[in-house]
């Protein structure tokens, strides 16, 4: 009875551990997020006010309004999500097909197809943009949303190597099964294997949904057009060379950020599962 007892408090003590630990991990990473949706809510001179307070002394909500008219707001918001779209669109077409046709397909030269795309991960975008720049420039796709949203079409390593996991994950019976049913590869494939792909593709759904928000290197290489701008690029332009309107630039990032929290919040479940479920067999 003394083993079980001190055994169970020793499982409870080790639970309020790690409890403690997953809590003030927490307080750490949103610790920034607080502070910026708190500084969205302030005056300026509330927001460098010594002693700091989290919360505003007084809430003022104009931040918000004024954020939407310094710059071209909706019209970049419009823009972001075109390219979002776009993008999760591709690569949640082309990456399931790609990834299945390495794990299910015997066919030469896959294992080396995988293997290059573990070494394309490797290379960072800083070594490729000025070959692709001067790619997308001879084309003359340059200050078009092209070069941001093809690449989706063809697949990023990343997400096809996570969803490959996920296929050989999969029983080869449900393949064999449905090839003596008569079924072709095309049906194996979009009647057996993509239906139960759902938690991984959601998983790449959203991973390519925060890359395209929220990336701001390669609209700021490719476009120049003002009205072709992006969200990201937009938030730029609340700096200037002799002052920063923060609390006004804190609420233009709150209203950036929010559509990636509600996006990840509503498909979180399938994330986790996703994530879970990637690396069952290499």
């Amino acid at each position: 009875m003394k083993k079980m007892t001190s055994g169970r408090l020793s499982k409870r003590l080790s639970k309020a551990v790690f409890a403690l630990i997953v809590c003030a991990l927490c307080c750490v990473f949103l610790a920034p997020f607080a502070v910026m949706v708190s500084t969205s809510f302030k005056t300026n001179s509330d927001a460098f006010t010594i002693p700091v307070k989290l919360l505003p002394r007084k809430f003022v909500f104009e931040n918000y309004q004024v954020a939407q008219s310094v710059i071209p707001y909706w019209s970049y918001m419009k823009n972001t999500v075109f390219i979002t779209v776009l993008s999760v669109i591709g690569e949640v077409l082309v990456t399931p097909m790609v990834a299945y046709s390495l794990a299910k397909i015997k066919w030469k030269g896959s294992q080396v197809i995988s293997v290059l795309l573990m070494g394309v991960m490797m290379i960072p975008y800083t070594v490729t943009m000025i070959p692709l720049y001067r790619l997308y420039s001879a084309l003359h796709l340059t200050n078009t949303y092209v070069p941001l949203i093809l690449p989706a079409f063809f697949g990023k390593p990343f997400y096809i190597i996570i969803t490959r996991q996920f296929f050989n994950g999969l029983p080869n019976s449900l393949m064999e099964a449905a090839r003596i049913d008569g079924a072709n590869e095309f049906q194996r494939y979009s009647r057996i294997a993509l239906p139960l792909c759902k938690p991984i593709l959601t998983t790449v759904a959203i991973y390519a949904f925060i890359d395209a928000w929220s990336d701001y290197l390669a609209p700021m290489i490719y476009i120049n057009k003002q009205q072709m701008l992006t969200l990201s690029l937009g938030l730029q332009q609340y700096m200037n060379e002799y002052t920063v309107r923060w609390t006004e630039l804190m609420a233009a990032a709150t209203m950036f950020v929010l559509p990636v929290v509600v996006f990840f919040i509503i498909f979180q479940r399938n994330f986790v599962q996703g994530i879970a479920t990637s690396g069952l067999k290499a």
